[in-house]
């Protein structure tokens, strides 16, 4: 049949072939089998280039951890880099040997493009900030099939500008955007789109449309980028003389490397080959000599200066194709790019020339059709146009973010060979990680703006990735549990700033979801996650709990903003911060390894010991809750308890999500499972006769939809779920047009306030980025909605829904008259966080506030960003602007929503 291929690019229409008959092999299906299988490596290249390297703490060797000062954006043009390369809309194999990318220049730019701008942590008003518009518009799970596309201003870019206008700025103004500048005015851009398709697991065929939206005839030098990661250059032992080697002939690039082989680039047309070397301009940046006569930047320098900085010989580790493209107004150019791993080690010979004809279309057109087909299966027909390219976005999103993260802990501390790093590193940031050893293609939060894996990020990240690849989603669960980034207490790391703070324990819960999504069949996936998270709980009771009474403490969890103070600093005064949050974890905690002992005491009786072991855990947790006092019953709100050194208990009353939490700690016991598991029984047998005060957590029954008895375990009695329902479901406090808010908006009339030594600390409500400093970095949020909250919470809600079916209806809104089932209210809040993207009756999207360029120009509207958090009240994005890893989950809901 025939189909028509719309995308946001605006590019024109492509119409595809492809066998739509439900007999027609599903060839993105067959590709992930065989890459699981071990057959044929689909997954060896793909977009795990990351955009920004510069600013991180990899790449940070300062005395004082000012890693944004240590390797500023300016230095990244002209510095190798020690553990990881960036670029734009770039691919590498999945050991970073090689990598591709963009880099362009419009004739009136300081430097060509090579990534993208922004401010870091200290130069932005709310806290670390890109500048520049590029979406993620498509990608399979093999990357078989790509699509990136990026807005580049034909007048200078105002890098001056941007930097002195926000450094104007603070809190409580908004971020002056590039957009704000006004350079979009009139259409005077480039909308460059990138294309990629696999012909086999290594040879990549490259589409490069540039399109000049602007009135008047223009120029754009376009420069493919081939160059391989500097591995040579640190004083390693047996690395020195193994420099890999880029050859510039004609209209290809050759390269040659011991392990990868033989690499090529060749583009149509009669571009010119411009080659440089890998490594640091040493004369620029610190006045001393340089290792080569042609750096990192010569490529830059020739282009927009004419300096003598590329090579004559055409030889190097670092090269460019560079077309020159005069377009006219409104119309557009494209180039075709092969780049094809030609031959193994040594890579001798001279390949022949690539096919960027007829066989190059053929490879094009047949995978964008089997990218359709294959998200025709994955995206149900009830969802709407609107709503399906959200969802493909999304999933392009999370494909995209999957980058090669490369830090050797232990080499980072000592320094390399020649080098010798400040004394206080050793006793600084992450030093108790010197195990860690990282080489691996990780699913990042913002490819950008956290270029870096976060745990808990990472889990809400598999779920979603479950949907089109279940195998990479497992392999990722599994990668933090392994021992060269679990610490050797059990500790999970956080994320790269400060592996050692504190992330919610989500991997058990999301392995859950990753095994269900999965077909419930993997259990030897299962089996190995459970053995390394018994060794996780264990650090959590031993390290976390330290009054031994049940309820826990933690820190940081992700939610720092939503109380008077900075939890994971010192406390004000002497005591200790009894978390809702931290507690209700887990409680959850508890029994998610309960339900996984479960399901693997079915198959191996082994585990029934297990099962039990996490029941009883889990009552002593949910019943501490309410005996320590994290449960207040006249407020009918869960608070953190500060307990001070003399004994005395001070509620912080502060109504957040930390508050809400504990109603995700929630599992069912049908018939069936205590049947099976006669132990299990009996032990809740002898806790409901011998232990009647657990009887509020383990003790609700009732009939289920078998027509036999099922038990409810629940942080939550039936009387706390409707209590607390009625905070939550209120629009006067959490329920808003577009989810629920991580703060109440209770607090804007009455703002939280408790003096602690002699220091007044309160809480008030913000819709948006928090105006205190306290928090330091962008951790800027207080009152906006947050997407892994919110699915955690609708989760919650489905499993309370398994256990009382419709017979427990609650008001909806709260003092509306109306009475909803909880299922009907999980299926409201999903359509209302879809809401968000989608385009209301006046065909807006909320997500983009008053940008009217965003909102309205036929180019820009239906491009999805999917930001880190939204506003409370009206839904705008906030916070980083690439953050699909987590928001991401907007693509389960429409899949969950419409199926």
């Amino acid at each position: 049949m025939v189909a028509v291929v719309k995308y946001p690019s605006g590019i024109e229409d492509v119409k595809v072939i492809t066998d739509g008959s439900p007999s027609a092999p599903d060839a993105e299906r067959l590709r992930l089998a065989q890459a699981d299988a071990g057959e044929q490596d689909w997954r060896a290249w793909g977009p795990y280039l990351s955009e920004r390297a510069w600013g991180t703490v990899r790449e940070d060797y300062s005395e004082h951890g000012t890693a944004w000062d240590y390797f500023p954006h300016d230095h990244a043009r002209s510095r190798a880099y020690r553990w990881s390369e960036d670029g734009m809309a770039g691919v590498c194999d999945d050991r970073q040997t090689f990598c591709f990318a963009l880099a362009l220049w419009n004739g009136r730019d300081p430097i060509i493009k090579e990534r993208m701008f922004g401010l870091g942590g200290d130069g932005g008003n709310h806290g670390e900030d890109v500048k520049e518009y590029w979406w993620y518009e498509d990608s399979t799970p093999t990357h078989s099939w790509m699509r990136w596309r990026y807005h580049y201003p034909q007048a200078a870019f105002p890098y001056d500008e941007l930097v002195a206008v926000n450094a104007l700025r603070g809190r409580d103004d908004t971020e002056y955007e590039l957009v704000d500048t006004g350079i979009f005015d009139d259409d005077r851009y480039w909308a460059v789109t990138v294309d990629y398709a696999k012909a086999t697991p290594t040879d990549l065929c490259i589409v490069v449309t540039v399109a000049n939206r602007g009135e008047q005839a223009d120029r754009l030098h376009v420069l493919p980028h081939l160059w391989f990661r500097n591995t040579w250059g640190w004083g390693l032992p047996g690395t020195d003389d193994r420099v890999p080697r880029l050859v510039g002939q004609g209209s290809r690039l050759l390269g040659d490397h011991w392990v990868l082989g033989q690499i090529v680039l060749e583009g149509d047309g009669e571009p010119t080959p411009l080659l440089c070397d890998n490594d640091s301009n040493a004369e620029r940046l610190w006045g001393l000599p340089s290792r080569t006569p042609y750096p990192k930047d010569g490529i830059n320098d020739h282009v927009v200066t004419g300096a003598d900085t590329v090579n004559p010989e055409l030889t190097g580790t670092k090269g460019a194709l560079h077309y020159v493209l005069d377009v006219p107004a409104g119309a557009q150019r494209q180039i075709r790019l092969r780049l094809t791993r030609t031959a193994p080690p040594p890579g001798d010979g001279d390949p022949p020339p690539a096919d960027l004809g007829d066989g190059f279309d053929a490879v094009v057109w047949a995978r964008r059709a089997e990218a359709n087909r294959f998200f025709a299966g994955i995206i149900p027909a009830k969802a709407s146009a609107d709503e399906a390219s959200i969802a493909r976005q999304a999933i392009a999103g999370l494909m995209w973010g999957k980058q090669f993260y490369h830090f050797d802990v232990k080499r980072w501390l000592e320094g390399d060979p020649g080098s010798t790093p400040p004394a206080g590193r050793r006793h600084g940031r992450n030093s108790a990680w010197w195990h860690m050893t990282s080489f691996d293609v990780i699913s990042m939060p913002d490819p950008w703006e956290y270029p870096w894996y976060a745990a808990w990020d990472l889990a809400f990240h598999c779920v979603t990735i479950a949907r089109v690849d279940p195998g990479f989603a497992k392999e990722q669960l599994l990668l933090l549990l392994r021992e060269w980034y679990l610490h050797p207490n059990g500790q999970i790391p956080a994320y790269e700033w400060a592996f050692g703070d504190v992330n919610p324990p989500v991997h058990a819960w999301a392995a859950l979801k990753v095994f269900e999504i999965d077909g419930s069949r993997d259990h030897d996936f299962l089996a190995r996650m459970m053995h390394k998270l018994l060794m996780n709980f264990t650090w959590w009771v031993n390290r976390k709990d330290t009054g031994g009474n049940n309820v826990f403490e933690g820190g940081f969890l992700g939610l720092d903003n939503v109380g008077p103070f900075d939890r994971s600093a010192a406390l004000p005064v002497a005591g200790t911060l009894e978390q809702s949050d931290g507690t209700g974890w887990m409680a959850m905690y508890a029994l998610n390894l309960l339900d996984i002992a479960i399901v693997l005491a079915e198959h191996d009786r082994t585990w029934v010991d297990t099962a039990t072991k996490f029941f009883e855990h889990f009552a002593y947790i949910a019943a501490a809750a309410y005996d320590q006092g994290l449960w207040d019953d006249e407020d009918a709100f869960f608070y953190d308890v500060l307990r001070l050194a003399d004994g005395m208990k001070v509620p912080l009353k502060v109504r957040s999500v930390v508050g809400l939490l504990p109603l995700a700690a929630v599992t069912r016991l049908p018939a069936r499972t205590l049947h099976r598991l006669p132990e299990l029984g009996a032990r809740l047998r002898w806790f409901l006769t011998n232990r009647p005060e657990y009887a509020s957590v383990i003790g609700a029954r009732r009939i289920g939809p078998d027509g036999r008895q099922q038990r409810l375990l629940s942080m939550c009695g039936p009387e706390q779920i409707v209590r607390l329902l009625a905070r939550m479901l209120d629009t006067d406090e959490f329920l808003s047009e577009y989810g629920l808010r991580t703060l109440s908006r209770a607090h804007l009339d009455k703002p939280f306030t408790v003096t602690l030594g002699g220091q007044e600390f309160s809480v008030g409500y913000e819709p948006a980025e928090s105006t205190s400093g306290l928090f330091g970095g962008n951790s800027n949020w207080r009152g906006p909605i947050w997407m892994p909250t919110n699915f955690l919470l609708i989760s919650a809600l489905r499993d309370h829904a398994a256990f009382f079916g419709d017979d427990l209806q609650v008001e909806y809104p709260t003092r509306s008259g109306v009475k909803r089932t909880l299922d009907e209210i999980a299926d409201d809040l999903s359509a209302r966080l879809i809401a968000l993207f989608t385009r209301d009756g006046w065909g807006r999207r909320p997500i983009y506030g008053a940008a009217q360029l965003f909102q309205t120009h036929p180019d820009w509207r239906d491009l999805i960003a999917f930001p880190e958090y939204f506003h409370g009240d009206n839904g705008a994005g906030l916070g980083a602007w690439h953050q699909t890893g987590w928001t991401a989950l907007v693509a389960d809901l429409i899949l969950t929503l419409r199926r």
